[in-house]
């Protein structure tokens, strides 16, 4: 049971209301998203056999000794796994994977010719693997920021989770991390060293398109001289400021922090201003991805 009780503020089918006020678009996004990770597995993975983690990179594994078809290979896999996860997840986790689980086998199947009509020279691993992992990460963040995925290692991460009381993210590590580490033993460590190229573009795709890329800076300033700092934000920079009241955790003193975005471009005036009217200013800057509302 959860140590509180639901709020009655909230209509309690708020999340439905949600997925339901975007409904065509996030189809859209995830359609997208899987046609382009099947596009750069058949285009740029599968022919260099660059096992890039995930069940379709056991998919090239399980090519290159028994021939199996990948795609048979991937719904077979991601049905078992499907299976699993019902029993050890329960419904409602289970429910976001259904879809791609059906529909990621079909596209892999569907694009398995796509050389045929893009006639990509192979020879250069390097440029596969890179556009390999801005084609899959870019497509895999469509899916993702659209609320779903494509079942497989996904549900393994989860279910590794849960059991072992860890987080996702060491989760991914250890699944991914072994099924890279298996290409070794059939590709060699070359191949290695391009499916890790492949493996940091993508995460790194991945999070840029569901945050999108940061065009604004969030500054977080505490300072002596308040009244001139916000002055120079307000007058000299013409963008708004918030102040908030907060207690430093050793002295236990009492503090305004001032709260300010910029766009990046105006990021070295702010910092440069800071430092200039008060040199033992401190302050925090962080990316700040979608910015909403305020004059």
């Amino acid at each position: 049971m959860w140590p509180f009780k639901k709020s009655k503020l909230l209509d309690e089918n708020i999340l439905t209301q949600i997925y339901h006020k975007s409904r065509v678009k996030r189809y859209l996004q995830f359609i997208i998203g899987l046609f382009l990770v099947a596009v750069s597995f058949n285009l740029f993975l599968s022919p260099n056999n660059l096992v890039a983690g995930g069940v379709s990179g056991v998919a090239i594994i399980t090519r290159h000794f028994f021939g199996l078809d990948p795609s048979i290979f991937v719904f077979i896999s991601s049905v078992i796994l499907l299976i699993i996860s019902y029993f050890l997840l329960g419904k409602e986790k289970t429910a976001g994977s259904v879809l791609g689980t059906l529909l990621f086998p079909l596209f892999i199947k569907l694009t398995s010719n796509i050389d045929v009509y893009l006639d990509i020279d192979n020879t250069q691993l390097l440029l596969s693997a890179i556009f390999g992992g801005v084609v899959q990460g870019f497509g895999a963040g469509l899916i993702f920021k659209a609320g779903f995925t494509t079942g497989g290692t996904d549900i393994i991460n989860q279910i590794i989770s849960k059991y072992a009381k860890v987080s996702i993210g060491a989760s991914m590590l250890l699944s991914d991390g072994l099924i890279v580490l298996s290409g070794v033993f059939v590709f060699g460590p070359t191949k290695l060293l391009y499916a890790m190229i492949v493996l940091y573009i993508i995460t790194v795709m991945t999070d840029k398109v569901i945050l999108g890329i940061s065009d604004s800076k969030a500054f977080y300033i505490i300072t002596d001289e308040e009244d001139k700092v916000k002055e120079f934000i307000l007058k000299y920079l013409n963008h708004g400021v918030t102040i908030f009241n907060a207690k430093g955790g050793y002295t236990k003193e009492h503090q305004n922090v001032l709260m300010c975005v910029v766009p990046t471009k105006e990021y070295f005036k702010l910092k440069e201003g800071i430092h200039e009217i008060d040199p033992e200013a401190f302050f925090v800057v962080t990316d700040s991805y979608e910015v909403f509302g305020g004059e």
